[in-house]
């Protein structure tokens, strides 16, 4: 199978097309610079230029290219501008282009476009699935909007899946490494009350879902790509304690990383997701890391005592 790849060179880019290739896949990256070598192809979603015959020869696409939402820690309007177009712009120019293809009878089948766990926004302890209904607040309006600008390609009679992902856990990614360094420095706590819940998932569990997704015909729409056992912030705090044999004695109030970030601290610290990965578990998912410490454990390099 040959896939195309936005956002190829990013953190899950990167592990997603190592691991196509070592199943026996071909990779076509779509890059905004130039191109360097025979399996890129330069598109700019921007000015809305991708070009038709390029992605004709794909089997499927993989969309994950948009702007980090932890890339500035206090969101300007400009920021969250960015933030939104970034998703929307990108998405609907794959989808046009697919649906454009499949009017001809050709282009790729199979659309499995990034997407977020904000959808749901902060929902306290309830139980969230696919059949959940959407939340409020900034990012739950970005991700509704994100996977509506696939529409063309649905509406094409294309398969797409939307996978809705967690904190992804690696100690090459954005968040954990510095989490890691607080507790090293012995300054790791809970934040506020620590009963907020976390939907995480590994980095080789994020690369399996999208395998999974590309090769699974009964996978369409959205799909919860989370760990099937979320942990709340407090307890996420005392696993990485334990995991890097660190004190967690800290604890941060509310109000102070509120005060200093604003939005930000509301949506990506105290925000409550709590959700089960039901569709990746009904089509035979299987979880390599189901559970948080052997995660930690597996990409911080610090097996458990023997």
């Amino acid at each position: 199978m040959l896939v195309a790849v936005t956002g190829a060179s990013g953190l899950i880019g990167t592990a997603l097309t190592r691991r196509l290739q070592a199943e026996g896949h071909q990779v076509l990256r779509l890059t905004r610079s130039r191109p360097t070598a025979a399996d890129q192809v330069q598109w700019d979603p921007a000015a809305g230029q991708l070009d038709p015959e390029a992605l004709a020869k794909a089997d499927a696409v993989v969309h994950l290219a948009a702007k980090h939402i932890g890339d500035q820690l206090r969101w300007t309007a400009r920021t969250k501008r960015q933030i939104l177009q970034t998703r929307v712009e990108g998405t609907a120019l794959v989808a046009r282009t697919m649906a454009e293809l499949a009017g001809g009878s050709g282009g790729p089948r199979v659309l499995v476009c990034a997407s977020g766990a904000h959808y749901y926004g902060d929902r306290g302890d309830e139980l969230l699935t696919e059949a959940s209904s959407g939340g409020r607040g900034f990012l739950a309006d970005v991700v509704q909007r994100w996977e509506a600008a696939a529409d063309p390609a649905r509406s094409a009679g294309l398969r797409v899946v939307h996978l809705r992902t967690g904190p992804v856990q690696d100690a090459t990614g954005a968040g954990l490494p510095k989490q890691a360094l607080m507790f090293r420095l012995g300054i790791g706590g809970r934040f506020g009350s620590g009963r907020q819940w976390l939907s995480w998932v590994a980095l080789d569990d994020i690369t399996g879902a999208y395998l999974h997704a590309l090769t699974n015909d009964d996978l369409a729409g959205p799909v919860n790509a989370v760990a099937p056992n979320p942990v709340t912030n407090a307890e996420f705090t005392t696993t990485l304690a334990r995991v890097l044999r660190r004190p967690a004695v800290l604890h941060v109030p509310a109000f102070a990383p509120k005060l200093v970030l604003g939005e930000f601290a509301d949506e990506m610290l105290f925000a409550s997701m709590r959700i089960r990965p039901s569709r990746l578990l009904e089509t035979g998912y299987r979880f390599r890391f189901p559970d948080l410490e052997p995660a930690l454990r597996h990409t911080l390099g610090r097996p458990g005592r023997s």
